[in-house]
Order: C-alpha cells, then sequence, then structure tokens
C-alpha cells in the first residue's frame, strides 16, 4: 500500500512539474507571450565571440549587432498570442555622396589656378516584407512555420560637372555627364519552416528554410555624354537594356526577403 501510494504521489508530482508554465528561477517566463515584440539579429558575431574562448587565439573582440543579410534589411515580429506572430522587414535607404576633385583651370593660367569637378552618386533602396507564423511546442524548443510576402525597390543615379568647358582649348572627344539606373522592381511569396531554442528567457537561437516564388525586373537606363565637334558641345543620350529573371526555388538567397539557413539571435520583449 505504501509503495503504491508512492508511485501515485511521484507520477502526480511529476505531471505537475510538466504541466508547470516554462519560467526561470526568478519567476520570468521563457517563451514569447501574447502582446510581446521580437527583433532578429545575425548570431555569428555571438557564436564566434564564445567560440574563441574555447580554441580561439586570444585575440578575442566584443561582438556587434549584425543584421540577419547584406540587404540589411530590419526585421521584427508582433505575438498574436503565444503561438501565432506576425512578422514584417523594413529598409529604407536614401543617400547620396558627393565627391570634389581639383583640377587645373583650362586654358592654364600663371600661377595655376583650379577648379572644381564634383561627382555626385544617389539611389534608393525599399524593401517590405509581411507575413505570417504559427508556433509549435511546449518546451523551450518551438517549431514554427508560415507564409509571407515580399517587395522592392531600387533606384540609382551618377551625375558628373565638370569646372572646366568644352571648348577649343578644352576639345575632348567625349565625357559622361550622368549615369541614370533602371528601376528595379522585385517581388516574392514563400513558405518557411524552422525552429529555435532559448537559451534564456525571451532569447533564442534559431533559423529557418523557405521555398517561393520571387520575379525581378530592370527597366531601361540612360547614359548621357557631351563632346566637343569642332565648333559646338554635342550632348548624347544613350539607353541601356532592361533585364527580368523568375524562379521558383529554396531561398538561400534572395534580395527581398534575406539569407534563410542562417543562424540568428532573436530578441523578445
Amino acid at each position: 500500500m505504501k509503495k503504491t501510494t508512492f508511485i501515485l504521489a511521484l507520477a502526480f508530482g511529476i505531471s505537475n512539474v510538466f504541466a508547470q508554465d516554462l519560467t526561470s528561477k526568478k519567476g520570468e517566463p521563457i517563451l514569447p507571450e501574447a502582446g510581446d515584440w521580437s527583433v532578429g539579429i545575425g548570431a555569428d558575431p555571438f557564436l564566434n565571440y564564445v567560440g574563441n574562448f574555447i580554441g580561439g587565439n586570444g585575440l578575442n573582440t566584443a561582438p556587434t549587432m549584425n543584421f540577419l543579410s547584406t540587404n540589411q534589411t530590419i526585421l521584427g515580429k508582433y505575438f498574436k498570442d503565444e503561438k501565432t506572430a506576425y512578422r514584417a522587414g523594413i529598409r529604407l535607404n536614401f543617400g547620396s555622396i558627393s565627391t570634389t576633385t581639383k583640377v587645373p583651370v583650362i586654358p592654364a593660367t600663371t600661377p595655376v589656378s583650379y577648379v572644381d569637378d564634383v561627382t555626385k552618386v544617389g539611389g534608393s533602396n525599399i524593401g517590405i516584407t509581411a507575413g505570417m507564423e504559427m508556433r509549435r511546442g511546449k518546451t523551450r524548443l518551438q517549431g514554427f512555420y508560415g507564409a509571407e510576402a515580399g517587395i522592392s525597390f531600387g533606384t540609382g543615379k551618377t551625375t558628373m560637372t565638370y569646372g572646366n568647358a568644352l571648348s577649343a582649348d578644352n576639345p575632348l572627344a567625349s565625357r559622361t555627364k550622368e549615369i541614370k539606373a533602371g528601376t528595379t522592381f522585385g517581388l516574392g511569396i514563400r513558405a518557411f519552416i524552422g525552429a529555435e531554442y532559448f537559451i534564456l528567457p525571451k532569447i533564442a537561437l534559431g533559423g529557418e528554410f523557405g521555398w517561393g516564388v520571387a520575379i525581378a525586373t530592370t527597366g531601361e537606363g540612360e547614359t548621357t555624354t557631351e563632346g566637343w565637334d569642332g565648333t559646338t558641345v554635342q550632348t548624347t543620350t544613350t539607353k541601356t537594356g532592361k533585364s527580368s529573371s523568375f524562379g521558383v526555388d529554396t531561398d538561400n538567397i534572395n534580395s527581398v526577403f534575406g539569407p534563410a539557413g542562417n543562424i540568428r539571435l532573436s530578441l523578445h520583449f
């Protein structure tokens, strides 16, 4: 009788342990909850940092926050509940770089005077993704799956301004004034599956694989040149070709979504 009672008590105790919510010793929930946000970063710098302590050369440097992909998209999630999350990614890049070069004035003077040649490079890259993620698992190891779609745009333009005008004293046959790249448009839709393990409360290591459809097109660009024909300045504009691509495949390399299969660190808050 005592043996039976002990077995029943032990079974009851074990069932209670497994039935409890996953929490830390301080009572912090380990898994994400409804209303939580999450941001994903590249895990490589942190894994390398830890690995160098074990077998490195002692020249360890502190890890840094890295994007998950070379397209520098910020990826995040919002948890509708503990088993469902909305996913989103965004990159908004608008910028320009201007370089000034001093060149001697033409015709030459004594002492030498200088004028400015200015090259300005500008462009933009915009990427947006959105999707839904469903999760499975009752332990620190969580599986997930779902689908998402993405869209991207890219433009570029280079402008050259010269301090010396073309003339009989500066009779260049041709020089570039402007290079305008065609607008690039990308669209993709994919299904994904992955897993992550919560090494600490609300901090997980994981990764995913995906499969889907992606298309990309680049429109016509323009190159504008000018040259001296012996009498006047002639300006010529030349069209560049178009390009397009289509693929149905796994998406380890994908400009819309970023790489799949990489190890990532997810921070929930």
